[in-house]
């Protein structure tokens, strides 16, 4: 699936986001697969409020273990263009400082989620009947929280060695381990929330274990004891490239305490059960739009360098038309099918009635999203920060939290639903104007 430099010049652009995409695709469909099927199992054999309890405990130690996401990608930057420089020692030594860095950050957060596990969990919507099933759902989790960040910390490592297929099974094989583990302890085991945790557990220790199995016999980075000295400068220059990931899983950390609170006091507990299902179906259903979005990244990245613009603006209107092809197709899915898709997670007469009419809602502005992930991924491949950065963050942080706070207290629970189209909508247009400026100047041909 990789694709060799000359190629990314070369070779036509639809071809070149098709080959990209496939890989990344598969990946965001399994890792989000497994989001999915956890919540189904849990709704079906343990009950609705078990979609609740996840929804609040997950958020929480994603926030935690995407530390190693941050680092990986920060770190891979530094590594990529130390291994293209010959700099083997300075390679080496940024691997070894991403696994301290995971492992120590990561530790730390999980030192202060067993002595204020409690109040986290309160504060992201553990409240009422969902306390007790997030509290049992959530100690397990938490101690495999460092085995999940360096996982995804090393998956961006593998990436950066040009391994796709490896890091693709990265996500594959914990993900069919999880779902083979619920059966298990859940359906077979009758262990209800224990298992359920035991299950996820168990996944993220699969992961590491197939992650450690690739860095002991098919990496290159070949790390000894003496590459574990710290350096204050590489640790800076990692961290200062991490920032862009850590401001947006914070932002969406806050977002997540947000909805919970504010749907618990909407609709209490059968509030946020219907979000748990909407959320996973929000990454789910858009996986092959993601997919895209992932693949024109290196397309754009490459020609951009090269100053290649009119290549550049050819992968931009390319990616644009077929994500957006694919999230119609979604919008349509969803529109007809919204019931029978809610009735797959749930016994709950309430749930089933009341989910489908907050699913279209959420969903309503879907057919034009392409333009706001493809425009925020076109200024990250061209190396501007800043904007990729504000652009990256306008949805979630500068339109929904914003939407979320206000429209509650004039439209109640269904203030929350619509927020979501109308962010959906600010944000494409906040996007279609830098983007349409980037054509008119930066990407102007003579």
């Amino acid at each position: 699936m990789s694709v060799s430099s000359a190629e990314l010049a070369k070779k036509s652009i639809k071809s070149l986001l098709i080959r990209q995409a496939v890989p990344a695709s598969v990946g965001i469909l399994f890792m989000s697969l497994n989001i999915l099927v956890d919540t189904i199992f849990v709704g079906q054999w343990i009950g609705s409020l078990a979609i609740a309890a996840v929804s609040v405990v997950l958020p929480l130690t994603f926030f935690i273990s995407s530390l190693g996401l941050g680092i990986g990608i920060g770190g891979s930057s530094v590594l990529s263009r130390a291994l293209g420089a010959g700099n083997k020692d300075k390679a080496l030594a940024t691997f070894a400082h991403q696994i301290m860095m995971t492992f120590g950050l990561s530790s730390l957060f999980v030192i202060f989620g067993l002595f204020f596990g409690e109040d986290m969990l309160y504060a992201f919507g553990g409240k009422g009947d969902i306390t007790e099933p997030a509290k049992t759902f959530f100690l397990p989790v938490l101690l495999a929280v460092p085995l999940q960040a360096l996982c995804m910390m090393g998956n961006t490592v593998i990436r950066a060695e040009d391994k796709a297929r490896f890091a693709m099974l990265s996500m594959i094989i914990p993900a069919i381990g999880n779902i083979l583990l619920d059966v298990l302890f859940i359906k077979v085991l009758d262990m209800g929330m224990f298992g359920a945790a035991l299950a996820t557990a168990l996944s993220f220790l699969i992961c590491f274990l197939y992650v450690l199995w690739f860095f002991i016999y098919k990496t290159e980075l070949k790390l000894h004891f003496r590459d574990f000295v710290w350096h204050n400068k590489l640790a800076k220059e990692i961290v200062s490239l991490s920032f862009v990931t850590f401001a947006r899983q914070g932002v969406i950390a806050i977002l997540a305490v947000l909805l919970n609170n504010t749907l618990f006091a909407e609709g209490g507990e059968h509030a946020v059960t219907v979000y748990g299902i909407i959320s996973r179906m929000l990454m789910f259903m858009l996986f092959p739009v993601l997919g895209i979005t992932q693949g024109f990244l290196p397309v754009a990245g490459y020609n951009y360098g090269a100053e290649n613009y009119g290549r550049v603006k050819e992968s931009i209107f390319t990616a644009i038309k077929y994500a957006t092809a694919l999230a119609i197709v979604v919008f349509i899915v969803i529109l007809v099918f919204a019931r029978p898709i809610v009735s797959v997670f749930t016994k709950d007469a309430q749930v089933i009635e009341d989910t489908p009419y907050a699913l279209r809602w959420v969903f309503g502005a879907s057919p034009i999203i392409a333009i706001q992930l493809i425009g925020s991924a076109y200024f990250q491949a061209a190396g501007k920060a800043t904007k990729a950065l504000l652009l990256t963050l306008t949805k979630q942080g500068f339109c929904l939290i914003p939407l979320v706070l206000v429209l509650p207290h004039f439209f109640g629970i269904f203030g929350v639903w619509v927020s979501f189209p109308i962010a959906d909508v600010l944000s494409t247009l906040i996007t279609g104007i830098f983007l349409k400026k980037e054509l008119d100047t930066q990407l102007k041909e003579d």
